[in-house]
């Protein structure tokens, strides 16, 4: 089964929109994966969302159905859940799927957004059916993908997830809000790293935060992100055939960016196994 992957926000920590990021965007988390059969599922729900909803609403297909699978729930990954125009219409249905935070449950965590006291309109206000689906087991199904899961070293607990089309195919893996070299303390195994390249192993698409030079990285070890340089080692190690660096840091303008990205290609080239690197852009589509 071929799919249309789709990055409607790129960007980490908080939007940056503006004239020195318009080509690769300032929006927060939101990528968009469609099946050939019509099948939606979006991963992460931050400000890049908005624009995502305006274009199902905008298409003559009927209802909209989505699935959102939230890697975890700091704020510039669910802030654009607010304004997703198809939970305001009558006849959609949309189920967000993400794990416990604590001893808080996603249901609540979202309901804390959408309080009075900080929104306008409550969660139980909305005219499409809604559901909240607890993520606790590392393998489960959505429609035409099947999606394993396994946690991430970033506080909180954080989600990476694999899709595969249950019905063979090209698969990719999302990894967003990852600290992939020393530092920080996450309730993690002592086998993590081995068990995460397995997780990875032979993926065809890679999306995986890049947050970082190796400089900046000097400044921000235990804040759970990593550089082009950890992601492409790691890309190269599991045997993934592309990589899209994502969640990148605000204040990387568009030629900071393309400076990024000329250094992590040459950084690969001197890895030893082919790779393509690219960077997350707003409107990028990747067809698998």
């Amino acid at each position: 089964m071929s799919y249309t992957v789709t990055f409607w926000g790129t960007r980490g920590s908080i939007p940056t929109p503006g004239p020195h990021t318009a080509r690769y965007g300032g929006n927060t988390p939101c990528v968009a994966v469609e099946g050939a059969g019509g099948q939606l599922v979006v991963l992460d729900a931050g400000t890049g969302i908005r624009a995502l909803g305006l274009d199902l609403v905008a298409k003559p297909n009927g209802p909209v159905s989505v699935e959102i699978l939230l890697s975890h729930a700091h704020w510039d990954h669910i802030q654009g859940l607010p304004h997703f125009k198809p939970f305001f219409a009558p006849g959609n249905a949309v189920r967000i799927w993400g794990s416990r935070q604590g001893t808080a449950s996603l249901e609540a965590i979202l309901r804390q957004q959408m309080d009075p006291a900080v929104f306008p309109v409550p969660l139980d206000a909305l005219s499409a059916q809604l559901t909240v689906q607890q993520v606790d087991k590392d393998e489960f199904s959505i429609g035409e993908f099947r999606v394993r899961t396994t946690k991430l070293r970033h506080p909180g607990n954080t989600l990476a997830f694999r899709l595969t089309p249950r019905e063979g195919g090209p698969c990719m893996a999302y990894v967003t809000d990852n600290e992939l070299g020393p530092g920080g303390h996450y309730d993690v195994r002592n086998t993590w790293r081995r068990d995460f390249v397995a997780f990875l192993d032979g993926v065809d698409l890679l999306i995986h935060d890049a947050m970082y030079t190796p400089q900046e990285l000097e400044r921000h070890r235990g804040w759970g992100h990593s550089t082009y340089e950890e992601a492409v080692t790691l890309a190269q190690e599991a045997g993934v055939k592309r990589l899209v660096l994502f969640h990148h840091e605000p204040e990387h303008s568009d030629e900071a960016m393309d400076g990024l990205l000329a250094a992590a290609r040459r950084f690969a080239k001197g890895g030893g196994r082919s790779l393509e690197v690219l960077a997350a852009q707003e409107g990028m589509k990747v067809t698998l």
